[in-house]
């Protein structure tokens, strides 16, 4: 089976390394009187060295091994000894294997080996199609064999056998989600490799060609690509009890293979790979479906702001010039005050009676365009929704809690579902953005 790199060489250093800080020095390798009493009684001092490697990092000393300062002045401290009476321990080989024998019986340490490795590779198989990311396998697997007490082997043997259980937790759920598809299922997925669109990319690339638009036109694309998925009909259930983490690599060996590339590779893995992009990306391009409507949506409202902004500048002479006019009709009014013939002479005098309707009637439009906020506008961007809110609507599953219930209802209206009533109520109206000088028909819709 082939191997993987499961490991960084920092990763390594973090497991199997010598402690050398203070706090895990205290916690790994204080000795306790027992530990102490039984060092000095049989007069095995280089032990010491092999009983803390044993507790952290759960390993044997290699023969010649440098033994970090730290260490050997930590230890040697507690029983009394200089850090040199303790570094030849790990150039004796015979010694060292003489005193490893003792230490196992009398602290009930057990080699890697046996029936013993055979349970720990169990293990490694019960919990490698969870585990994310690979590291995480590793750890798990050294504290297992610590909380066990069986000494860890070697480096290599440790990630191999970490490696071959990743690889054999692939495989399972490649053929678990294959097992699933029937043959007709099959044969579409494998359609896309074959299918070619425009004659250049192969239905399977065009599929994954999508990106957050700003447009109708990019969104119409987006859309294009929803449907056909949702044509395919894989239901989601497909990839039911398979970790996210599992989906989500499978999906990204979809999205960097090209299309012969995965013609070549084995089918359960093939068609895992293609039911796997199938779901996720109809989930994705859904998503990016609704960011590309958000981002219109925010053009035409920045652009009937602006459109609002420019009304109410143009607004601002005829204000003054309607203000003018009554202040001048105001103080001829006041200086009349008390004589009613005066009074009507005063408004003949500045601008006559007719003057006087025109500039009340006309005082009242700048006012109406100073009130208006953007939303007024915002039915001049209806075109842009028309050319793809249908389809769109019709593409997403929409739901909501009961407070959004009207405005379901409208989307409702849109697909066609419904009628537009001849008067919309007044909350219906605060959803839709109905206002007095939208058209009905637009204003639902936008």
């Amino acid at each position: 089976m082939a191997h993987r790199a499961v490991l960084t060489a920092r990763q390594r250093a973090a497991l199997f390394d010598l402690p050398t800080d203070e706090m895990a020095l205290l916690r790994h390798y204080t000795l306790n009187d027992e530990d102490i009493e039984n060092i000095r009684t049989r007069r095995r001092t280089e032990n010491a060295l092999q009983l803390c490697a044993f507790r952290y990092p759960d390993r044997l000393l290699k023969a010649g091994e440098v033994i970090p300062e730290p260490v050997s002045r930590f230890v040697a401290a507690q029983l009394g000894l200089k850090p040199d009476d303790l570094l030849p321990y790990a150039a004796r080989e015979k010694t060292r294997r003489e005193h490893l024998e003792a230490l196992r019986k009398r602290y009930g340490y057990k080699m890697f080996s046996g029936k013993r490795a055979k349970k720990m590779r169990k293990w490694l198989d019960e919990n490698a199609e969870t585990a994310q990311p690979s590291e995480a396998l590793v750890r798990g697997f050294v504290e297992e064999c610590r909380r066990r007490q069986i000494i860890l082997p070697g480096i290599s043997v440790v990630e191999r056998h970490c490696a071959d259980a990743l690889v054999a937790a692939e495989r399972k759920v490649e053929a678990r989600i294959a097992a699933r598809l029937g043959a007709k299922m099959r044969a579409q997925l494998d359609s896309l490799l074959a299918e070619e669109v425009d004659g250049r990319v192969s239905r399977f690339i065009w599929l994954r060609q999508f990106e957050v638009g700003k447009n109708s036109a990019d969104i119409n694309r987006q859309l294009d690509r929803l449907e056909f998925l949702q044509r395919i009909a894989l239901p989601p259930a497909i990839l039911d009890d398979v970790p996210a983490h599992r989906i989500a690599q499978l999906r990204r060996q979809g999205e960097r293979y090209f299309t012969d590339g995965l013609r070549d590779i084995t089918s359960d893995r093939r068609l895992a790979i293609l039911a796997s992009c199938v779901v996720e990306w109809s989930a994705t391009i859904a998503d990016t479906v609704v960011e590309t409507h958000d981002r219109i949506v925010g053009s035409i409202w920045r652009e009937a702001k602006k459109i609002c902004d420019t009304r109410v500048a143009e607004a601002q002479s005829e204000i003054a010039v309607t203000l003018a006019g009554l202040g001048t009709l105001g103080t001829t009014l006041l200086l009349a005050k008390g004589d009613d013939a005066a009074v009507a002479g005063a408004v003949d005098a500045s601008c006559g009676w007719g003057g006087l309707e025109h500039l009340v009637t006309t005082a009242e439009v700048p006012g109406k365009t100073v009130k208006a906020d953007a939303l007024a506008y915002v039915e001049q961007g209806y075109h842009r929704f028309k050319l793809y809110a249908p389809r769109m609507l019709a593409a997403l599953d929409i739901a909501g809690a009961s407070v959004a219930e009207l405005l379901l209802a409208a989307t409702d209206v849109i697909r066609g579902k419904r009628d537009i009533p001849s008067r919309p109520n007044r909350p219906e109206a605060a959803y839709m953005g109905v206002t007095k000088n939208i058209t009905q028909t637009n204003g639902y819709e936008v």
